[in-house]
């Protein structure tokens, strides 16, 4: 086939935009609890490690024998009267890394259970209102 000798004609392309209108009126409380155990895990993992670096830091720099000193120094009595608290037990790794791990877990316990109650209260009050509304749209 051959073209026209006019001028040269053009296709232009318009943009279509595609809407959708949804409504989230369920979330299923096991796909939440599975999410933000894993959420939760992976800042578990970071405040750890975050921890490990910032103690060696710390400890490198000599901040835990400063602190120490400066607790012996305060508490020594003149009399005999000294306290025995022990500030240098205070600063150990295995102390430091175990309360973090503590708080961590218990931190992983109370991030998947609020949100998994958070999912099943917002499947109740959805059950009421009918969810919320989200309009998605898609260009072309």
């Amino acid at each position: 086939m051959m073209a026209p000798n006019g001028p040269a004609t053009t296709v232009k392309a318009s943009k279509s935009t595609r809407k959708a209108h949804l409504s989230v009126s369920r979330v299923e409380p096991w796909s939440v609890m599975r999410f933000s155990f894993v959420i939760s895990l992976v800042c578990f993992i970071i405040l750890f490690v975050a921890v490990v670096v910032l103690y060696g830091i710390l400890s490198g720099l000599g901040v835990f024998s400063a602190i120490t000193d400066l607790i012996t120094s305060l508490t020594e009595g003149g009399e005999g009267d000294e306290l025995n608290l022990q500030p240098e037990s205070w600063f150990s790794p295995s102390r430091v890394l175990g309360y973090t791990a503590l708080i961590g877990a218990l931190n992983i316990i109370l991030i998947t259970s609020l949100s998994t109650i958070g999912a099943m209260l917002y499947n109740l009050a959805a059950d009421l209102v009918g969810g919320f509304d989200i309009t998605l749209s898609e260009t072309e």
